[in-house]
């Protein structure tokens, strides 16, 4: 029987849906709803984002906080993150992010 109180999901085999996080559909990302909220723009989600795909440049009002799962991941300031990677940002960074040959990474937006 099912655990009411927990969340499982494979990130290997679920369904993504588009990504809009950031505003218009960004066909080349796909989003993972995981326990986000987009009210209150709080949880955790997954991204897979394929070669050459660019998020739109945001600043969070809270932490951003993601590994690396799969890939590469370009922030704007050139740092190149890799597998096993952990990232936290702090409230009011400014960022945009890019994939040369495409990723996937779990990402935390929580409260600052």
């Amino acid at each position: 029987m099912p655990e009411p109180d927990r969340i499982v999901v494979n990130l290997q085999s679920a369904g993504y849906g588009e990504y809009d996080l950031e505003g218009p559909v960004q066909p080349e990302m796909r989003l993972l709803e995981i326990s986000y909220d987009r009210a209150s723009g709080h949880g955790c989600y997954a991204m897979r984002m394929e070669p050459g795909a660019e998020t739109i440049a945001h600043v969070h009002d809270g932490f951003e906080e993601f590994l690396i799962l799969e890939g590469d991941l370009v922030d704007s300031d050139g740092t190149v993150f890799g597998p096993g990677d952990f990232v936290s940002y702090r409230p009011a960074a400014h960022h945009n992010s890019r994939t040369e040959g495409g990723c996937r990474i779990l990402v935390v937006e929580r409260p600052g």
